[in-house]
C-alpha cells in the first residue's frame, strides 16, 4: 500500500492534537482546519471533550466548522447527551458556531437547566442562535425559570440571551420582577434595564436593580 503525503500529514496532526504541549495542539488544529478532512471529526470532537486550554478548543471549534455538516452534527448532537460537562458545554457552543437548526431538538430543558454553570450558558448562546421562528417566547419562558442563579458572569450570559430574543421576552421578564426571591427581581430588572438601554453596563444595571428591590419597587414595567 502507498502512503501519500496527504495521509503522512494526517498522522501528523492527529498526533499533535494529543501533544504534551499546547502549542502544538493549537499549531495541529489550524492544520485540520485549514485542510479539511473526514477522518479528523471523530478525533476533533473526542479532543474537545477533554482539552484544557480554552484558546485550543476554540481553534478545535473553528476545524469542526471547516468540516461538511453533515458529518460533525451527528457527533456533537450525541455529545450534548455526554455524562462529561466540557463535553457538553464544547458541543452546544460548536453547534451556536455552525448555526444549523436541526440541532434544536437538542437544547431541551434540561439542557437550559443544566446544573453546571458553564453547560447552561453554552445551551442559552446556542438556544437564542438556533430557536425556530415562532419559537422565541416559549424560549424566554425556560430562560425566564434561570433568572438569579450563579455569579456575575453567569447572570450576564443570561441576561444577553433574553436580550438578544427581543420584545417577545418581555412577559416572562415581568412575570420575574414580582418573583417571591430577590435575587430573581434583581436580575430581572437588570435585565429589563438592558432591553430598554443596550449600552449601559450590567454592573450599572444590577446595582440600579438591587437599589430598586431594596425600596420595594419593581422597576419600569416592560420597555
Amino acid at each position: 500500500m502507498t502512503v501519500t503525503r496527504q495521509d503522512t500529514d494526517a498522522v501528523r496532526a492527529l498526533q499533535g492534537l494529543a501533544d504534551g504541549r499546547s502549542s502544538v495542539r493549537l499549531r495541529a488544529a489550524l492544520a485540520v482546519g485549514t485542510t479539511p478532512d473526514p477522518r479528523f471529526v471523530d478525533k476533533l470532537v473526542e479532543r474537545c471533550a477533554i482539552e484544557p486550554e480554552f484558546f485550543v478548543r476554540d481553534m478545535l471549534t473553528w476545524a469542526l466548522t471547516r468540516h461538511p455538516v453533515s458529518m460533525t452534527l451527528p457527533e456533537l448532537l450525541r455529545e450534548v447527551r455526554s455524562e462529561r460537562t466540557q463535553a457538553r458545554s464544547q458541543a452546544l457552543h460548536t453547534l451556536s458556531k455552525i448555526g444549523d437548526r436541526r440541532a434544536w431538538p437538542a437544547l431541551t430543558r434540561a439542557l437550559l437547566s443544566d446544573a453546571d454553570d458553564e453547560v447552561a450558558r453554552s445551551a442559552w448562546r446556542a438556544a437564542v442562535v438556533l430557536v425556530p421562528e415562532g419559537e422565541e417566547a416559549a424560549l424566554a419562558t425556560v430562560l425566564a425559570t434561570q433568572l438569579g442563579r450563579g455569579g456575575r458572569e453567569t447572570q450576564l450570559s443570561l441576561s444577553r440571551a433574553l436580550v438578544a430574543l427581543g420584545d417577545v421576552m418581555v412577559p416572562a421578564l415581568l412575570a420575574a420582577t414580582t418573583a417571591p426571591d430577590p435575587r430573581i427581581r434583581t436580575h430581572a430588572l437588570a435585565t429589563q434595564r438592558l432591553l430598554r438601554d443596550p449600552d449601559a453596563g450590567f454592573e450599572c444595571a444590577i446595582e440600579e436593580a438591587k437599589r430598586a428591590v431594596a425600596l420595594g419597587g419593581a422597576g419600569q414595567e416592560g420597555r
